[in-house]
């Protein structure tokens, strides 16, 4: 959650998390270990959105889950993943990761989880990270293999775990330039399109002489192109990124105020934006939802879609910061034309 552009962090400060938690007068409710979460307990459970949330769009809400993190074990969810067997995966910067199913009713409205399971990622030997600093996951992401792609902030790297988030996860040369990002401001966002190339956007981090854009880089290890992203307005910043079954992508941008509170969007890069770019591309996305009421307002920092039963679903996650101020919801949202 970056803060407004006239008080933007500084290089190596606090950071997003540290900025919220503040606002939460240090009453951040501890992280719970799953052997403490509540016996039968739901991990998750249907809210309901208000009618007007219901316009006319390519983007149609399809309705809303909040999660419980003390069912869960943990909270700050940041990176999400959704299959075509509604296998949901997340990724939290508490260094850890869950998956479940998601429960659909007739119509296509979320009713909950299923088969939860949690663990904790680990480094090449398989020990578990340790919380902090080598832990803070924020994107996720699938080849085609099954090898799970992780990024991390604050200490800016790729893992990949080709086991599963279980298994032992070793290091992918990460874009160049990308150790250059703000500590709380690198790769929140990473993507592996139709086509098995990757995209990634970094959180703070602009090309030179380019302020209002963010680093961006398409390819694969060994093989990337620098480009930029141009976010919608200079207060957003990109959160994530997810692909779409016709090789274009969604970025999710979000961005935080103490006057307006959370507020973010969703944008859609077309498949031929990214068929053949060049070091001076500028990827901009059409926009396809602004995340503000009477849609739920939280920090929205995971975005995943997936063709499930002839149409793609969309699926959008909240980080609640550990904050008793803030929510983990779950937005499940049909995308029409794709």
């Amino acid at each position: 959650m970056t803060p407004p552009a006239q008080a933007r962090r500084p290089v190596g400060g606090p950071g997003r998390r540290a900025f919220c938690l503040a606002l939460a007068a240090g009453l951040a409710r501890p992280s719970l270990g799953a052997a403490e979460a509540g016996p039968g307990r739901a991990p998750a459970a249907p809210i309901a959105l208000p009618p007007a949330a219901y316009s006319a769009g390519a983007l149609r809400p399809l309705g809303a889950l909040a999660l419980d993190t003390a069912a869960i074990g943990f909270g700050g969810l940041s990176g999400l993943h959704l299959d075509a067997a509604l296998q949901l995966t997340a990724v939290s910067d508490l260094g850890r990761h869950l998956t479940a199913r998601l429960v659909l009713g007739e119509d296509g409205a979320p009713l909950g989880l299923d088969g939860l399971r949690t663990g904790r990622l680990r480094d090449g030997s398989g020990a578990p990270l340790p919380r902090g600093y080598a832990a803070d996951a924020e994107a996720l992401a699938r080849l085609a293999d099954g090898t799970w792609l992780v990024a991390f902030e604050r200490w800016h790297r790729i893992r990949a775990y080709p086991r599963g988030l279980d298994g032992p996860g070793g290091y992918v040369a990460a874009p160049p330039g990308l150790e250059r990002a703000p500590r709380n401001a690198g790769l929140e966002a990473l993507a592996v399109l139709a086509d098995g190339r990757w995209l990634a956007v970094a959180e703070g981090l602009a090309p030179p002489g380019a302020p209002a854009l963010r680093r961006a880089w398409i390819g694969a290890p060994g093989h990337w192109t620098p480009l930029a992203y141009r976010p919608g307005a200079s207060e957003l910043d990109p959160a994530d990124a997810a692909p779409l079954p016709d090789g274009g992508a969604l970025v999710l941008e979000r961005s935080f105020s103490l006057l307006d509170g959370f507020r973010g969007r969703l944008v859609r890069i077309p498949a031929a934006a990214l068929a053949a770019p060049h070091p001076e591309t500028v990827l901009e996305g059409e926009a396809l939802l602004r995340l503000e009421p009477p849609l739920p307002t939280d920090n929205w920092e995971g975005v995943a879609a997936a063709r499930i039963g002839g149409r793609t679903l969309v699926a959008l996650v909240s980080d609640d910061n550990e904050s008793p101020l803030q929510r983990t919801l779950l937005l499940l949202f049909a995308l029409d034309g794709v």
